[in-house]
Order: C-alpha cells, then structure tokens, then sequence
C-alpha cells in the first residue's frame, strides 16, 4: 500500500505514460503501469508532471509593497533603490511578514516550492532579517527558503553595512551577498567582492553576489568573482547574479571572461523580467535590453539559472510568482526559440534553478523527495507556451493546492461545447 501514486505522467525530460509511487514523503518508484493500491491515486491524464518549480533570485522583503510610499513613476532601478531607502526605515516585522506570507500562499498556489530571497541588511535594525528568518520557519513544511545578507547599499558604502552584514550572518541567514556595483568607486566594489568571498570561506556558506547590473560594459566583478571563487576553494557554491553588463561587453573580452567564470564554477543567475525592464534606460535607439548572454553561458557549460527577482515592489510593478512567465520572456529575449531551446528552457526553471540552491533530493527518480506539480500541458514546450495553469502541487506526498483545469464553454452553432488551450499543440517529437 503506498500513500500515494500519480499514474499516466508524462515528465519533462520525455517519458509518457508513466506512474509515480510515493511512500513517507519520498518517490519510491517511477515506471510503467506500477501494480498495487495506494491510499490516495491521481489520473494525470497524459499531462506534464513535474518536479516543482524554484526561484532562486528574489527579494521577499520588498514583494507586495507596490505604492509604499509611493509609485515609481520613471520605473528606473535607481528610483527603485531611492524609494526602498524611502520605505526602509517605516518597516516593521509584523508588515514584513504578513507581506511574505502573503507571496509564499501564491508561490504555492503556481507550484513554486523553493526561493532564494535577498534580504537588505543596510537598516541596522535588521528588522528584515528578523522578520524572514521568522517567515523561513513558518513556511518549511511546505515553502524552503533560503536568505541572503544582502547590503543593498552597498557593503563598504553604508554607515553600518559592514557589521550588519555580520551581525546577520550569526543570526542565521544562509548565504553572503553583496552588490559590488553599488559601492563608490570599481576599488572599493572590488575589495567587497574579496572580503565576502572571504566571509564565506570562513563561515562554510555559499555566496550570491548582485554582480554588474549595469549597462556600463567596464563593470567587471563577475572577473573579480570568479577569481576570488578560486582563491577561496568556493567551486560550486558561488552564484553572480544579474551579470547585465556581460550584454554590453565587446565579444573579445567576454572570451576570455566565460572560461574564467567555467574555471570556477559559478553560476549565473539572469532575471528576464527585470533585466529587460531596467537595462538600456539611457539608450534611444537601438535600445539594448540588457539580460546577460544565456545561450553562450549555456554553450560553456555554465549553469545557469532564471529568478523572478521581484513581484510588485518599487522595481517592478508587475509579477505573479509564476516561474512559467519567467521562461516565456526568457524564450523571448534570448531568442531561444527551438524545441531544443524551450526544453532547455524549462529545465532552467526547475532542474538548473534547484542546483544554484543546492537542493536536496530534488527531482522524479527513485528516492527524491515527493515533490510534484501536474500542470494543464501534455510536455514542457506547451506548458512555456501556455504558462500553463498548475492542476496539482505536492509537497512530501501531501496536495497541497489545486486549480480547476482551465476550459472555456462556447455557445457557437456547430462547433464545440468547450475549448481546452492545452489540446491544440501539434506533436513536438
């Protein structure tokens, strides 16, 4: 008797056709027509089954606070910085936390499971870090959430940020963070980048650094990153995040950059949705778009990853927590737009985005946590095209949200009495 089976699954990487067993929270088994009962059985009916989405690039103490204090009227990263500064010091733990909770139950709700939030260390309150350390806790049997102590205004260039920063850390926040760019001068932004890949080493902590989300060409940390990554041993638990200068770098030097950061071991985290509606402010035409060079980044065998980054905050007054919207702009800016690329695409969202945070037992095999969302697409191509709506989400064998399948009812002479988006994809094999 297991406590669960999902049955005519078809998963992301082509399988059709197939059962899921779950027993005690993990996958037990994944294969054809798998014999015995099981206390809770769900038909998928040929649609996707996947592993749950996870973002690892976002900023969970600014989301949902859209209009405090006020809108930003240019839509500029630089306005959207003033207003944060603006809105910091009337923050308050309860607000916070009723904000974040707020996002996980939509988070949920579109099967995203895992998300990585910066968490501004700047306020030497720290309230923020008090509020969703709190969050962190409330939302594990059914959210992880992983904080990083991010100064937001800079590790060298706020008053306090050097010992908030620290102060952070011991209270339990799990990775070192840091906006280079944002510092005063390219020396000062070079010597944080060393200093908290330094912190790292020291604490055992993996690193995401805010790195070059500039159109200036000559922002090169992701070189110092990379660099210091080695220094410091940090193979594979550094991630440079946003890397929106790489856009504008002349091809010769990024020859020589990409090899740097495959040497070691970074990950790169674009985010589709703000990249394009920050970058190239101060171009007229043409007009860069700014998301760092996904496909060669790709192509070096980099992994990377896409975040949302923001959900109605002072950067970005849109957002839904959908990772799908993500790929479907992603496919779009990148011009990926093969079968080959779109499946690529997608596992980005999920497999990619869950090696940047490191998860565990992620995944549909044989001992992986049973974690699964059935989405209204019969494979990962239809599911980007549709932004697909999510039939099921599970978390350790339990359902935890459901939507009714999306159809339309028509009242047209001769022609159906409903219409269902997700059957009118030609075969992709």
């Amino acid at each position: 008797m297991f406590d669960l089976v999902v049955r005519n699954a078809n998963l992301p990487d082509g399988r059709e056709g197939v059962d899921i067993a779950v027993q005690s929270g993990r996958i037990v088994a994944v294969e054809s027509a798998i014999a015995g009962a099981a206390q809770t059985e769900i038909d998928a009916t040929g649609r996707l089954v996947t592993p749950p989405f996870v973002d690892p690039h976002f900023h969970m103490d600014a989301t949902l606070s859209l209009g405090l204090p006020r809108m930003n009227t240019s839509g500029t990263l630089l306005e959207g910085i003033a207003l944060w500064g603006e809105l910091r010091p009337t923050l308050t733990k309860d607000a916070l936390i009723e904000r974040a909770l707020r996002y996980c139950d939509l988070a949920v709700s579109q099967g995203l499971l895992a998300v990585r939030s910066h968490i501004d260390t700047s306020d030497p309150r720290l309230v923020t870090a008090e509020a969703l350390l709190e969050v962190r806790d409330m939302v594990a049997p059914y959210l992880t959430l992983q904080l990083v102590a991010f100064p937001q205004d800079g590790y060298y260039r706020a008053p306090d940020g050097v010992a908030s920063l620290s102060r952070a850390l011991d209270m339990g926040l799990d990775v070192v963070g840091g906006i280079p760019h944002f510092e005063r001068t390219m020396a000062d932004g070079t010597a944080s980048v060393e200093a908290l890949c330094r912190i790292a080493a020291d604490r055992g902590l993996p690193v995401d650094i805010h790195c070059d989300e500039t159109d200036d060409p000559m922002s090169r940390h992701v070189e110092t990153l990379a660099a210091q990554t080695v220094r410091f041993g940090l193979h594979g638990r550094v991630v440079g995040s946003h890397l929106t200068s790489m856009h504008s770098m002349d091809n010769y030097y990024v020859s020589k950059l990409i090899p740097m950061m495959v040497e070691a071991g970074l990950h790169a985290v674009a985010n589709p949705l703000i990249n394009i509606m920050l970058q190239g402010r101060h171009d007229t035409y043409p007009k860069r778009r700014g998301m760092t060079r996904v496909p060669e980044l790709l192509a070096a065998g980099i992994n990377v990853g896409f975040g949302h980054d923001c959900v109605m905050d002072p950067w970005y007054s849109m957002g839904s927590a959908d990772m799908l919207e993500v790929g479907h702009m992603a496919i779009h800016v990148a011009q990926m737009a093969s079968i080959t690329d779109k499946r690529k695409v997608f596992e980005i969202l999920t497999y990619g985005n869950a090696r940047v945070m490191g998860l565990e037992g992620y995944g549909i095999e044989a001992g992986c946590h049973a974690d699964l969302v059935i989405l209204q697409a019969r494979d990962a191509v239809e599911a980007l095209r549709l932004k697909a709506n999510r039939l099921t989400v599970i978390r350790r064998g339990k359902v935890i949200a459901e939507t009714p399948a999306r159809l339309t009812a028509l009242t047209l002479a001769g022609r159906p009495a409903q219409v269902d988006a997700s059957g009118y994809a030609p075969s992709t094999k």
